[in-house]
């Protein structure tokens, strides 16, 4: 059974959170991506809670969790912080796993960079480690074109376009990051959709507007202005990154070179799986994550 509570932390920031398993059991916390929430990770959840405390929270400005204004607010230093103080609030030690999709995993590429003893190994499914997406944005012009899209995510009025002809733009998201139709995408799962939009849109949003890690405009440099040493992306923790290789926003060309940042490093990739993997093979995904866990 999936509970789910409220996690308030230290610094003002409330997480709604869906936890199942043991009370003192070895943790798990996944976090979900754009324009999704916490329940993505039901099934997965109820697989793994017999063995884990599994908890999956909403990031802030999504479903329930706090929802903070301004554009600053979404930095990538307030989202790790966010996921420190729910660890330490929520048992002893370091997590036996964080697992992460799409922004969810730009926050855990981060935390397991500055906070490694947080967490005994990190998974992660379609979410570019912050080296990699960088290059291919810089020296890339497909990957800019792949990823034009957030730029139309940090307009003024993008709310109000993606809100339209019932999320008809949101729901688009589905079939165009996976290449196709969504299959998995029936009619229960578009009511959950519409409950969880309908609570509001500019928090998930303000994920775009915050972060420079997107193509230039004619206004913007965006991702051509920045640098970092690469000791600063590494990850030291064992990692498992599960890819759907039929991803048109993040194309496998985003792997390449991945082990100059992550030094210990499984690496799967599934042909054929789009973007939204979890949802298309969620067995796959159960079985990957168990046998990383063993």
């Amino acid at each position: 059974m999936i509970d789910c509570i409220d996690v308030a932390l230290p610094h003002g920031i409330t997480l709604s959170c869906r936890v199942a398993g043991p009370v003192g059991a070895p943790r798990l916390v996944l976090l979900h991506g754009f324009p999704e929430a916490a329940f993505i990770w039901d099934e997965l959840i109820q697989g793994l809670a017999g063995q884990f405390r599994c908890i999956a929270p909403n990031l802030r400005g999504f479903e329930r969790s706090s929802r903070p204004r301004e554009v600053e607010a979404y930095r990538a230093k307030h989202l790790v912080q966010d996921i420190a103080a729910l660890i330490a609030a929520t048992g002893d030690g370091p997590l036996a796993a964080l697992v992460a999709h799409d922004w969810g995993g730009a926050v855990a590429w981060n935390l397991a960079v500055q906070r490694p003893a947080m967490l005994d190994q990190l998974v992660i499914i379609n979410s570019p480690h912050p080296g990699t997406f960088l290059r291919e944005l810089q020296l890339n012009p497909a990957q800019r074109e792949a990823s034009a899209y957030m730029n139309r995510l940090c307009r003024p009025e993008a709310e109000t376009q993606l809100a339209a002809d019932d999320y008809a733009g949101l729901f688009a998201f589905f079939g165009d990051l996976a290449g196709g139709q969504a299959a998995w995408l029936d009619e229960a799962w578009r009511a959950r959709y519409r409950e969880l939009w309908a609570q509001g849109l500019s928090g998930m949003l303000n994920y775009y507007r915050a972060s420079p890690m997107r193509p230039p405009t004619a206004d913007d440099p965006a991702a051509m202005a920045l640098s970092f040493a690469p000791e600063f992306v590494t990850v030291h923790k064992p990692t498992t990154v599960i890819w759907g290789e039929a991803d048109r926003a993040l194309p496998p060309a985003m792997l390449n070179g991945l082990e100059a940042f992550v030094p210990s490093l499984k690496l799967h990739r599934v042909p054929g799986a789009g973007h939204w993997i979890i949802h298309e093979q969620p067995a796959q995904i159960e079985s990957l994550l168990r046998q990383a866990l063993r």
